[in-house]
């Protein structure tokens, strides 16, 4: 999958890639941002998932907190869509993959905190996203390799969180693959 879209596509602006040490808070950080998204949306939300590399304890990560917010109904979400602006972020509609409702929010000074990928329950990709973090946590060992790739890409482009996610998305596929096939016989 290809990150690098065309120009056209609603201001995207690639951001600074950075590589921390796991934070502790980031799962709080997450359950706030589900609460503040509960508050919204109600009834027509039915979880969050928090996934990512923030998600998995002991890992370095970009300091962006990740979440799947799954919604009964993706044309209601539509029409709430000033809701989550008001808070803040940027709507950025598919952006690459069907049936998502990307969002992001960015700090006052540039550096990006939040990604949401809101999806309607039974989207085929909420089982990729979910199956990739649980994979990670089941196998230390490969979340380790996951960080060392992310490590590698980073170097690359430090400035353009696009192109690191191209970079390192051979890999991901790859993982992802098998992480769908250990998933689907542990589930």
């Amino acid at each position: 999958m290809k990150y690098r879209l065309s120009p056209a596509d609603q201001g995207v602006v690639p951001h600074a890639v950075t590589i921390e040490p796991y934070n502790p808070d980031w799962p709080s950080i997450a359950t706030q941002i589900t609460d503040q998204l509960r508050s919204i949306f109600k009834d027509n939300l039915q979880t969050v998932e928090h996934i990512g590399s923030t998600s998995i304890p002991g890992l370095s990560a970009k300091p962006v907190i990740d979440l799947i917010p799954i919604v009964n109904d993706l044309s209601k979400l539509d029409a709430q869509q000033q809701s989550i602006k008001d808070l803040g972020y940027q709507w950025f509609g598919e952006f690459g993959i069907t049936g998502r409702r990307f969002c992001s929010l960015t700090s006052p000074a540039g550096q990006r905190l939040v990604h949401l990928h809101f999806f309607e329950k039974g989207a085929a990709n909420i089982s990729r996203h979910l199956a990739f973090r649980d994979y990670l946590l089941a196998h230390p060992q490969i979340a380790k390799a996951y960080e060392q790739e992310k490590r590698r890409a980073a170097a690359l482009y430090p400035n353009d969180s696009l192109a690191y996610n191209d970079e390192k998305a051979a890999w991901v596929q790859k993982h992802e693959k098998d992480a769908l096939d250990w998933y689907k016989n542990n589930k």
